[in-house]
């Protein structure tokens, strides 16, 4: 009796390996990451107005406040330049009390694609990110913002009479603030940059002449006069953090290194 042989099964050609997919989901087009960046904005900008109808309350408190670190009375010249000031320090207000969910998003946005346990750890820090731009408010208030004045105030008051408009002095305030408060964030954005490997401390030492040059350019950008003395200041405390950035790297590698050690250990 014949027996009978099974058709072989056709063989298929080798498959490049798919594409590694996000945490619960397929990998994201171009168009998904206009998408995601859209959500992101409205949330950050939801926040914003949330903490901006929250500070309303007490706005014009914290305008007195910060008319008296110029100790006269500022000048008034358009119509509408006390609701324009009113509401610049009511979105400055919104803008620190929604830092940690501004920081969240910006975050999540680009450094896509973490764990979940990667995304608790994040969710740990946002306290201490916080905690440093108060911090870095508070510096920047009471330590740099009057030697800001004090030198804008009296450079050639022999020849000019010094007297600021109270637009162009909340403006500035209010921007020296918020840069100086978000610089200080920068020790622990580096540290989670470090825990996830994607900068490392011999690298940031490594070029820390561009870092020079590119904290100049951003102090240049960002510094809303063009006199020397505050652009100096606000770059020798963004190279000051940078410092300490390499060190708060450092540790993130060294506990990258223990963990590697213990996962090389549980496997042998």
């Amino acid at each position: 009796m014949a027996t009978q042989i099974a058709p072989k099964a056709p063989q298929t050609p080798d498959l490049p390996p798919e594409p590694e997919e996000e945490e619960g989901g397929v990998p994201m087009t171009f168009f998904d990451h206009v998408d995601e960046l859209r959500r992101r904005l409205v949330r950050i900008v939801i926040s914003v107005a949330i903490g901006m109808l929250a500070s309303l309350a007490f706005t014009n408190t914290v305008i007195e406040y910060m008319k008296a670190a110029y100790g006269e009375r500022l000048a008034i010249l358009g119509p509408a330049d006390s609701v324009v000031i009113f509401f610049r320090v009511a979105l400055m207000l919104g803008v620190i009390l929604a830092m940690p969910i501004i920081v969240y998003h910006v975050f999540m946005f680009v450094v896509p694609g973490l764990t979940r346990k990667e995304r608790r750890w994040l969710f740990t820090l946002l306290p201490i990110i916080t905690l440093l731009f108060l911090i870095g408010l508070a510096v920047t208030w009471f330590v740099l913002i009057p030697i800001y004045i004090n030198f804008l105030k009296n450079f050639q008051a022999d020849i000019f009479v010094i007297q600021w408009t109270a637009d162009e002095y909340i403006t500035f305030v209010t921007t020296v603030l918020l840069w100086h408060g978000v610089a200080f964030e920068t020790p622990v954005i580096f540290y989670a940059l470090g825990r996830l490997g994607i900068v490392t401390p011999s690298g940031m030492i490594k070029y820390w002449r561009q870092a020079v040059v590119g904290t100049a350019i951003i102090a240049a950008i960002i510094t809303p006069t063009v006199d020397p003395v505050t652009m100096s200041m606000f770059m020798g405390v963004m190279l000051g953090l940078y410092g300490f950035s390499i060190l708060t790297v450092t540790l993130a590698f060294h506990i990258n290194r223990r963990r590697l050690a213990k996962l090389d250990a549980a496997i042998s």
